[in-house]
């Protein structure tokens, strides 16, 4: 099956002299490459490492670093497929300690609050951004988060570890960036978290923009990430429980569902998304 994203974006540039690339692999996967001025590179998360490592070649770079941001296996295969072809042990591997025995050729385990640097130029500060996946950790640099499953376009990673208030409290923190903060996530999600964004919160005005330019930019095979905080802020359903709208749709979709602080309504807002019910509107 081809790629949701057809169509490469540019590289985009974060301060200090890096570009960010998009490498899409396997069927909606985003690896994130780093390429540094010093000609180094890291790679974020990935399936596999083939797209990366041809562009690496294209560009002239030396592959040096992985960062990962949680061990599912479309985000730690890239160490895998590193380590068949011979090339793992060469390369520095920055993981989360909460998962470190799941990350293969880990050789720098890091937590929250840990500060690394690539290249001796591209500084990195860990958060601890659980939720999704014990041990999930994001990457902070100036401008920009790698925040793997944690924080998505429009939406947010699944609860497969929990609880709701782990994965409340990080999608509240990385809210607290400055809104012109780059969200590079993993996934190319955005289209169907935006429908189910408008189905919960109809009166949206930012929303039903951003929700028009998504299918504009998906129709033509491009890419909709990164986002910035602010966009997310504006849009995104998992960091708008103060909306009334949202609140009402709620009470409608999930009469049970208890709403009588924000941790609640996002409780609510994450357990109505899994049921899919707005992709029958």
């Amino acid at each position: 099956m081809p790629h949701a994203v057809t169509l490469i974006p540019p590289p985009i540039p974060l301060p200090g002299g890096a570009v960010v690339h998009c490498v899409p692999a396997a069927e909606d996967n985003l690896i994130w490459l780093i390429a540094l001025p010093s000609g180094e590179a890291a790679v974020v998360d990935g399936p596999d490492a083939e797209a990366a490592l041809q562009l690496c070649a294209a560009k002239g770079l030396h592959l040096s670093a992985v960062l990962n941001t949680h061990t599912h296996g479309d985000h730690v295969g890239v160490n895998r497929d590193l380590h068949r072809r011979g090339l793992l042990s060469a390369i520095r591997v920055i993981g989360p300690s909460g998962a470190a025995s799941a990350v293969p050729g880990l050789t720098e385990a890091v937590s929250e609050g840990d500060a690394r640097s690539l290249g001796g130029s591209f500084p990195l500060t860990v958060w601890l951004t659980e939720g999704h996946m014990n041990g999930h950790i994001s990457f902070i640099t100036p401008g920009a988060v790698f925040c793997g499953d944690t924080l998505f376009a429009g939406g947010c990673g699944y609860l497969f570890d929990g609880p709701p208030k782990k994965m409340f409290e990080s999608l509240s923190r990385l809210a607290a960036l400055p809104d012109d903060t780059l969200v590079f996530c993993a996934h190319e999600y955005t289209l169907d978290n935006l429908r189910f964004a408008i189905w919960v919160e109809p009166d949206n005005l930012d929303l039903r923009e951003r929700l028009a330019e998504t299918t504009r930019v998906r129709a033509e095979g491009r890419c909709t990430v990164p986002s910035t905080i602010g966009l997310e802020r504006a849009t995104n359903p998992f960091l708008r429980a103060h909306s009334p709208s949202l609140q009402a749709r709620l009470r409608e979709e999930l009469p049970e569902a208890p709403l009588h602080d924000a941790l609640a309504v996002f409780t609510a807002a994450r357990a109505l998304k899994n049921t899919a019910r707005h992709r029958a509107h």
